[in-house]
């Protein structure tokens, strides 16, 4: 709950992330910001809500290859396109232009709750003390911007989707990229999801800078699992060039991996059959073994 006393307003200085964007227009409706989810990349798998809200902005940011996706969508709006490690200017433009009254739209692949946009607009708003509201309507004086998140579909249900039902029982997502997480704080997150049984779905597992994670990460996992365990390697899911490849953990290909591949790594009970991978929820063991 919003308390009566507004938060104290500073000058913007350009770079700085904590820095109070410019005041509102006093009785002009706030603009809004969207944070659009585009899911995997096939336009069929992306939301109406979010078709809507991309057709319906006046401005549209995003990473170029992302935008890219969404080009024949675009015509007639301005569009800032910006490349990799540029998140934290792109979320703070975005925002500075929803203050300034505009309709924005800011892309993000797969779902942007999930390693997405989502978290560092919201992050960027609380450190600048901005009045954010969810669309309603009629006015309210007091918001600096209406947010809204759109979901999309996630990498790893797409990825899961093409290989059969490995995420069935109980599962984590970790991300092997150490650029702004440490490489100790993902191993030991890996250590724990795979001491305790869970199905893995990897994501940024090998990069040109960073070409041994995945390696790394697989002899941490052969601690707690067989070399026969269940692995899908999935690129591109869902867009054009996909590569689909059902393998193992002790034959994993390594130098086929990169920042487009999600790596999903099963659990003891996860099997392939007939080039379907499977990891049962549990209903046969229940319900057949009563019939017995």
């Amino acid at each position: 709950m919003r308390s009566g006393s507004s938060p104290e307003r500073r000058e913007r200085t350009p770079g700085d992330p904590q820095a109070k964007v410019s005041q509102r227009h006093p009785g002009r409706r706030p603009g809004r910001l969207s944070v659009v989810s585009l899911g995997p990349g096939g336009r069929s798998y992306i939301i109406p809500e979010a078709l809507g809200a991309l057709l319906s902005a006046e401005v549209v940011l995003g990473y170029k290859t992302y935008l890219q996706l969404i080009s024949d969508l675009l015509e007639g709006k301005q569009v800032v396109s910006s490349g990799m490690r540029k998140e934290l200017e792109r979320c703070d433009h975005a925002i500075a232009l929803a203050v300034e009254g505009k309709r924005v739209a800011l892309v993000s692949s797969g779902d942007a709750g999930i390693y997405g946009m989502a978290g560092l607009v919201l992050d960027l708003c609380c450190r600048k003390g901005l009045t954010v509201a969810r669309p309603k309507n009629g006015n309210d004086a007091e918001e600096d911007l209406e947010l809204e998140i759109i979901p999309g579909v996630p990498a790893f249900n797409a990825a899961a989707s093409l290989v059969g039902a490995p995420l069935m029982h109980d599962f984590a997502a970790v991300s092997l990229s150490d650029h702004l997480t440490p490489w100790e704080w993902i191993e030991k997150r890996l250590m724990a999801a795979a001491s305790a049984d869970f199905v893995l779905a990897l994501y940024n597992p090998r990069s040109k800078t960073r070409p041994d994670l995945l390696e790394t990460a697989t002899n941490i996992l052969l601690k707690y699992r067989g070399p026969q365990t269940p692995v899908a390697i999935v690129r591109r899911a869902m867009r054009e060039g996909e590569q689909v490849l059902l393998t193992s953990l002790g034959s994993i290909p390594f130098e086929e991996v990169d920042m487009q591949t999600m790596v999903i790594v099963g659990n003891s009970r996860t099997y392939v059959w007939r080039g379907w991978m499977i990891t049962p929820r549990g209903y046969l063991d229940k319900y057949l073994s009563q019939e017995s």
